[in-house]
C-alpha cells in the first residue's frame, strides 16, 4: 500500500539512499535537508522527490515544515529521523556549543519530529517511525562522546516510544549502522579508514543500500509485529 513518508536529511548519504529505497517500495516520498540548497535541488531534480528545507533541530520550523509536507502530500505515516552531523573533539577540548549542537540536532529532532507525527499516527491508528541511530552510539567511540550520547539516547527513545504505541498499531524501529562509503566515511585518513575496514568482519564499508533496504522492510505494511528494535546492519563488527 502506498503511504507518505518523510525522510529527514533526505537528500544525500544514507539520507538520499533511504529516500530512493522507500521509493522504490512505492511510496510517496518527501525529503528534507538544511543547508546545501544545490545538492537538494539536483536530487529533487534527478528523482522527482519534493524537498523542503527546514531545521529539524528547532521545534517551531519542523511543525511549519510538516505542515507544508501534509498540505502539500497528505498525512505522514512512515518517519524516518536520519539528520544527523558530527562535531568531533576529545571531551577535555570540546566546547559547551560543540555538545550542544550535536544533542540539539541528532537528538532533539528525533523528539521534535517525533512528537509532531504521533498525535496523528494515533488517530488514524497507523505508524512507522523508524530512527537512524549508529553503531557508535552502541559501542561509544573516542572523540564522539557528543555524537555517542544522542545516538545512543535515542535507542532509549525509541523503546520507550514503542512501549507506547503499540497498542495503536504504530511501530517504532532504530537502525544502528556501521561504517557506510559515504562522504562523511570518504573524508577519514586513508591510514584510520584502512584499520577501520580491517575491523569489520564482512570485509567491506557498508554502502547506503544497505540501510535503505532494511528502513524499507520495516516501513513495509508486514513489518507490523516488529517493535522496539534496534538493527545493527554492520559487518559483524559490533555485536551487541
Amino acid at each position: 500500500m502506498t503511504r507518505v513518508a518523510l525522510v529527514t536529511g533526505g537528500t544525500r548519504g544514507l539520507g538520499q539512499a533511504i529516500s530512493l529505497g522507500l521509493q522504490a517500495a512505492g511510496h510517496t516520498v518527501a525529503a528534507t535537508y538544511h543547508r546545501d540548497e544545490a545538492t537538494a535541488r539536483a536530487f529533487a531534480d534527478a528523482s522527482g522527490i519534493p524537498v523542503f528545507r527546514w531545521d529539524v533541530a528547532d521545534y517551531a520550523a519542523c511543525g511549519a515544515g510538516l505542515a507544508r509536507v501534509e498540505d502539500r502530500l497528505g498525512p505522514v505515516d512512515i518517519l524516518v529521523n536520519n539528520a544527523g552531523i558530527t562535531r568531533d573533539s576529545m571531551l577535555h577540548r570540546m566546547s559547551p556549543e560543540q555538545w550542544a549542537e550535536v544533542i540539539t540536532t541528532n537528538l532533539g529532532s528525533v523528539f521534535n519530529m517525533s512528537r509532531l507525527v504521533i498525535a496523528g499516527m494515533r488517530q488514524r491508528e497507523y505508524g512507522r517511525i523508524i530512527n537512524i541511530s549508529s553503531i557508535n552510539g552502541e559501542k561509544g567511540q573516542a572523540g564522539q562522546s557528543n555524537y555517542a550520547a544522542a545516538k545512543a539516547g535515542i535507542l532509549g527513545f525509541t523503546r520507550s516510544l514503542a512501549l507506547e504505541n503499540a497498542s495503536k498499531h504504530i511501530t517504532v524501529n532504530a537502525i544502528a549502522p556501521g561504517y557506510c562509503d559515504t562522504a562523511m566515511v570518504a573524508a577519514v585518513a586513508p591510514e584510520v579508514l584502512q584499520a577501520i575496514v580491517a575491523g569489520i568482519p564482512a570485509g567491506r564499508l557498508g554502502t547506503p543500500d544497505d540501510i535503505a533496504r532494511m528502513v524499507a522492510f520495516l516501513a513495509a505494511d508486514e513489518a507490523g509485529y516488529i517493535t522496539g528494535a534496534t538493527f545493527n546492519v554492520n559487518g559483524g563488527q559490533f555485536m551487541g
